[in-house]
């Protein structure tokens, strides 16, 4: 008799007979503690019978205490998780995708459709079902392809002379809108500090100032000198170029001008360059405000450009560290037009569900996400390479999440709640599969108990710690600790707060619809390696390969890293599936709020 599927693809009926049909490798393993093992031995005593019982439910695994616990440990003399967890199983996905037949994945590309099909197939061969709300392992969305022929200079008028500055050694500029021209005619030029409004700081850059028409020159990153205003170095939402551009749109500017340095960027300019120029792809426009144009300036090309109105630049830096600061006019207009190509796409989310066996649990969801596009075809480097193949950034990352489903479909007793993988598209156009994830859910967002992200992982070894970025945030916190000590290792915070790397990945997405997450990243303390010798690997990466052709796979990869931190996500996820509470936001997180909305629209 066929079974009864429902909309999330899930069982509506499941006997403990189906509880233990999971493992693809034919191998039953066993449980290692000795109270799980008998519960397993009851599940088993039951499928022989054949008597699907109620009380199952009762004798799964629980967590004592109510606290998210491991209730699903296995007998590591058994079939253990790190033998499914392994590199070269990663190592060949890959191999697979950064290869240069997928032409580095640009979002709406044939790459881009291979790849996700490659992984569709993958996810079926593993034995997960499609889990896109009509049926399907893509959940589609279009988006919207925006090409401006950027000028080859610009200038700008003072009043008794002008500069002009040179495409893309001086500065980079997009189209603001999703039209086919772009035009700006004389317009002021007005430094806005850091272009904040942050009320529960008390810090407001604008102070009311009429800024309609203004083109806003702004500095990236956000106050950073005192861990009690926007928690010192570490970057927030306000510090992110995201937030910039949507700022000054608020405020009706024509146009905005980002000042870049490395420091406040978090990489060099050269990253700008391959990531602004091109198709640049966007969800379709709704009602929101939108500058005519997004830009950037190198920081000496800023400095000029604020000399010519007889001004320092350090110096209204210095006046913008302060909240009684006020927008700066310079006395300087520009101009701008530029034709800009408008092409329509479609990408996709690839999602693949592993049922819960739960039958109270099983439409709660953890998720594991993992972006699968790159940058396609782009600029070519001084070799003339010019696919931006994405291996580390972010072939490794989708990597992860399969070896962890391959793992879970091996357990002989499906987690209580479902775990959803999810491969989304287009994040390095701004998390745009995510965001669209986030705004077409398939579980309700307070049946998401929680996001665990990879994004670029560890490709350089073993480490004793693991970077956490959102550590402090939530209560999966001592849930990571746990199985993170468990293995000898050190869970630590974002290593580079700087960088601002919670609002740069898929989990930002899902947290502004209040769920829990967790992004795991390399750690920095190296085995058998000197000290700093970890922090060196990853800012030469960020200096030489991030966003360039060079971000290849090498044979030097070294997948010892990848497989502890998958585990590490893996016993975590595990874990918050089987528990009988899930994890929450601190108290008075950015996020909470989000959380509380969300779980209380469950009862409406």
């Amino acid at each position: 008799m066929p079974q009864q599927i429902d909309a999330h693809g899930l069982p509506c009926e499941t006997s403990c007979t189906n509880y233990l049909m999971n493992d693809r490798l034919g191998k039953i393993t066993t449980m290692s503690n000795t109270k799980l093992l008998i519960a397993f031995t009851l599940f088993v005593a039951m499928a022989a019978c054949g008597r699907p019982d109620s009380s199952a439910e009762k004798m799964m695994p629980q967590a004592e205490d109510n606290a998210v616990g491991p209730a699903t440990a296995v007998d590591r003399s058994a079939e253990e998780p790190e033998l499914l967890i392994e590199g070269d199983y990663m190592r060949s996905i890959v191999l697979e995708i950064a290869d240069d037949r997928y032409e580095g994945r640009g979002p709406g590309s044939p790459g881009d459709e291979m790849a996700r099909r490659y992984l569709a197939d993958e996810m079926a061969a593993l034995g997960l079902l499609p889990g896109a709300d009509d049926g399907s392992w893509q959940q589609m969305f279009d988006l919207v392809g925006i090409n401006a022929s950027q000028p080859a200079s610009w200038t700008f008028d003072g009043k008794d002379t002008s500069m002009t500055l040179k495409q893309w050694d001086q500065f980079i500029v997009g189209s603001g809108v999703q039209q086919p021209e772009v035009a700006v005619s004389d317009a002021e030029v007005v430094f806005v500090g850091y272009g904040i409004q942050a009320p529960e700081y008390d810090w407001d850059d604008y102070k009311g100032t009429d800024l309609n028409g203004k083109i806003l020159l702004m500095m990236n990153n956000d106050p950073d000198w005192d861990p009690e205003l926007f928690e010192g170095e570490t970057r927030l939402w306000y510090g992110r170029w995201d937030y910039k551009f949507e700022s000054a749109a608020r405020q009706g500017a024509a146009g905005a001008i980002i000042i870049h340095t490395e420091p406040s960027a978090g990489y060099p300019f050269q990253v700008v360059q391959t990531s602004w120029t091109g198709v640049q792809f966007e969800l379709p426009a709704d009602d929101e405000p939108r500058t005519r144009f997004k830009a950037w300036l190198t920081e000496d090309a800023s400095r000029e450009l604020v000399a010519m109105a007889g001004m320092d630049l350090d110096a209204l830096r210095e006046a913008a560290s302060n909240r009684d600061f006020t927008p700066v006019p310079l006395g300087i207009t520009t101009s701008l037009a530029m034709d800009v190509d408008i092409d329509h796409a479609r990408s996709g989310n690839v999602l693949g569900l592993i049922p819960g066996s739960d039958p109270s649990l099983r439409h709660e969801v953890v998720v594991y996400t993992a972006h699968h596009d790159h940058l396609g075809i782009g600029t070519p480097n001084d070799e003339g390479d010019e696919i931006y193949n994405g291996a580390r950034d972010n072939a490794a990352g989708v990597a992860i999440p399969m070896a962890i489903a391959r793992a879970i479909k091996a357990l002989p007793v499906a987690p209580r709640r479902s775990v959803l993988i999810a491969l989304v598209g287009a994040e390095e156009q701004g998390l745009l599969g995510a965001e669209h994830y986030a705004a077409n859910p398939t579980f309700a967002p307070g049946k998401i108990a929680a996001n665990i992200n990879y994004d670029s992982p560890n490709i350089w070894g073993a480490t004793h710690d693991v970077t956490f970025i959102g550590l402090g945030k939530s209560t999966i916190d001592s849930i990571a600790a746990r199985f993170a000590e468990e293995r000898g290792r050190v869970l630590k915070p974002d290593q580079f707060p700087d960088k601002g790397y919670f609002y740069r990945s898929d989990q930002f997405s899902l947290a502004k619809i209040g769920v829990p997450a967790m992004y795991l990243k390399a750690g920095t303390d190296f085995v058998d390696r000197p000290t700093g010798w970890g922090r060196e690997q990853q800012n030469q990466h960020t200096t030489v390969d991030y966003h360039q052709p060079s971000d290849e796979y090498d044979a030097s990869w070294n997948f010892d890293g990848m497989v502890q931190d998958a585990l590490l996500g893996y016993w975590t996820g595990l874990a918050i599936a089987n528990a009988d509470d899930v994890p929450a936001w601190n108290r008075g997180d950015e996020f909470e709020a989000a959380r509380l909305a969300a779980i209380e629209a469950l009862g409406q």
